[in-house]
């Protein structure tokens, strides 16, 4: 696995070296730290290109040492004379990279991105993995993770976390939404009428319904979860039921997770605009990092 992590010498970025590098087996994968020179020229105009170079020099080896030391040995820097999020697309093209990484700062809207629309540029023009780290890995303890469950990237997810190097102190676990018309138990209103021989007939297929979505989902998580590393067979999945942005931010932020896995579906603009996107709305408002593991569309 080829992991390239976009630097800009601020502190989130270094916690995203080092979240990374929880992520790596040092041993097998191969990981380069990119850094735009254009960053330094903006902030030091008009500075000699041995201090622009000099300082691109100190960022690097500032990045390694947030790495496991047989990673930092073999480390492969890259830069280009390119805009950042084009510098960055090319880079891992170009590296052959299997999942690029970024980092992120603090809670707000569109720009607590690292990188603001350089980071948003990368996220929408990639077409392989991208992991948003929000924060240093944990101390003293394993990753604990979050893979998403939908039929269209269920594949696609898990190939992604295949790849990954997952200590055996990392927990997993899996979690699917139902999120059909009838999903949820029997609505307050119509339990209070079920005796009423007009809408008794109602309330049954609706908790038949809701019982066999529930079963299905329950099932295919189930297989989802033993196509995934051995971290993430232990736990029991997680189903629920209702929104699967708000529902899978609420569990995230329950359960302490660091990372949330959760694939990203082509969707056309009016789609995204009336459903909006549930990606986007976990990359938006979770306190987690975030790995998107894009889907490629089929005819």
């Amino acid at each position: 696995m080829k992991a390239l992590i976009a630097v800009d010498g601020s502190a989130a970025s270094l916690d995203a070296v080092a979240f990374a590098g929880r992520l790596v087996d040092p041993a097998a994968d191969e990981v380069a730290v990119y850094f735009s020179p254009l960053e330094i020229e903006r902030k030091l105009p008009g500075s000699p290109r041995t201090m622009v170079a000099g300082a691109v020099a100190a960022i690097i080896d500032e990045a390694k040492r947030q790495l496991p030391e047989a990673s930092a040995a073999k480390v492969a820097p890259l830069h280009s004379s390119q805009a950042p999020a084009v510098g960055i697309l090319e880079s891992a093209a170009e590296w052959n990279a299997d999942l690029v990484v970024v980092g992120a700062r603090g809670m707000g809207t569109v720009e607590r991105l690292l990188l603001g629309s350089v980071s948003r540029a990368v996220l929408h023009g990639a077409h392989l993995p991208v992991l948003v780290v929000r924060g240093a890995p944990p101390t003293g303890r394993g990753l604990r993770v979050l893979a998403c469950h939908h039929e269209k990237s269920a594949a696609a997810v898990a190939g992604t976390l295949g790849m990954l190097h997952w200590p055996a102190s990392t927990r997993g676990h899996v979690i699917g939404v139902a999120e059909s018309m009838l999903a949820g138990p029997l609505p307050a209103w119509l339990e209070k009428r079920a005796r009423d021989p007009d809408t008794a007939a109602i309330a049954e297929a609706w908790q038949r319904e809701h019982a066999a979505e529930v079963t299905d989902l329950t099932g295919r998580l189930e297989g989802f979860k033993r196509s995934l590393p051995a971290a993430f067979h232990e736990a029991t999945p997680i189903v629920v039921e209702g929104n699967p942005g708000e529902k899978i931010i609420a569990t995230a932020k329950a359960d302490g997770d660091d990372l949330v896995v959760v694939g990203r579906t082509p969707t056309d603009p009016l789609s995204r605009w009336l459903l909006g996107s549930t990606s986007e709305a976990v990359l938006m408002h979770a306190s987690a990092s975030v790995l998107l593991v894009p889907v490629e569309k089929t005819s």
